[in-house]
């Protein structure tokens, strides 16, 4: 989902969404939307040591439809690779009830790894990553069902 798409606008529902009363027909979409996937990648750029506000303000529309789901983080930037933002927003993920995986993809100067065409092209080690970071959110996916079914 491209946040840019998704248009949500800065916070603007009169109830806490912990309540889900939505009055919104974009918080409805979106909390749809989110509550169908049953795991999330967020991939963040750094600004400030830190995720855009975008995502900060993606998250916080919702609370219920984010519980119990793994959650793998692709971060980009310069030389930092976007770990600060990667940190910054774990806190944010767990107190949603979210499970982040520790396995991720960091990516320091992501520029260079697109050509001339415009595609990604990832190097053996981000691929590598890629991969840990998918089959663990498939782990713990499985796992976490039933917790998201009511079954546990």
């Amino acid at each position: 989902m491209d946040l840019a798409e998704v248009a949500l606008p800065i916070f603007d529902e009169p109830n806490h969404p912990r309540l889900g009363q939505y009055v919104h027909q974009h918080t409805k979409d979106w909390s749809a939307t989110v509550a169908r996937a049953d795991a999330f990648v967020i991939v963040t750029p750094e600004y400030n040591h830190s995720f855009p506000a975008s995502v900060k303000n993606a998250l916080d529309h919702l609370s219920l439809e984010w519980a119990d789901k793994p959650v793998g983080l692709a971060s980009y930037g310069g030389v930092s690779a976007g770990q600060r933002a990667a940190t910054a927003l774990k806190p944010v993920l767990v107190s949603l009830r979210m499970v982040p995986v520790v396995e991720g993809i960091s990516l320091p100067f992501f520029a260079q790894h697109i050509d001339e065409d415009g595609v990604f092209q990832p190097t053996d080690q981000v691929a590598g990553s890629a991969k840990a970071m998918f089959d663990e959110l498939l782990r713990l996916t499985t796992a976490l069902r039933p917790l998201r079914t009511g079954q546990a």
